[in-house]
């Protein structure tokens, strides 16, 4: 009895192919993290104050693919390490701004240095053309997905 296939080819689906890597990507990240005390949210939400000070729980909830309950809660772990800090008053709004503290850029660097040599496994492979065109083409999928829920 021959089975009829009328789903998704996981051979040649490209979001199966993506979910894949993703896991992959995460699989790794979190090993190099975890002998640091991290874990990718951690990470996440430090990089992205490094590069985006003063971001608010909402801004870095999205910015890291999490909820805001769950940043708020990432948030307070963080404050309490010494690794970030939060105004005691909003001075626009509702909305607390967080640094990273000297202690925060410096378990970034740490983990910035272990993420990177993941993504360089990672990219390996692909010389730097190819991985520009990659770049564009994920960002195009990106850009078409967002278009078309909107």
């Amino acid at each position: 009895m021959s089975q009829d296939v009328t789903g998704v080819s996981l051979d040649t689906s490209l979001g199966y192919l993506l979910k894949e890597a993703a896991s992959a990507l995460r699989t790794a990240m979190e090993s190099v993290l975890r002998p640091l005390g991290m874990s990718i949210t951690h990470y996440a939400c430090l990089e992205l104050l490094a590069q985006r000070p003063g971001l608010s729980n909402s801004e870095l909830a999205r910015g890291a693919f999490v909820s805001r309950q769950s940043m708020n809660v990432l948030l307070q772990a963080l404050e309490r390490e010494g690794l970030v800090s939060r105004a005691t008053e909003a001075s626009v709004g509702r909305i607390l701004p967080t640094e990273l503290t000297a202690h925060g850029r410096q378990q970034l660097e740490a983990a910035s240095t272990a993420v990177k040599a993941v993504e360089d496994t990672m990219r390996s492979g692909l010389t730097e053309d190819e991985q520009k065109q990659l770049r564009d083409m994920l960002r195009t999928c990106v850009a078409s997905l967002q278009t078309a829920i909107q």
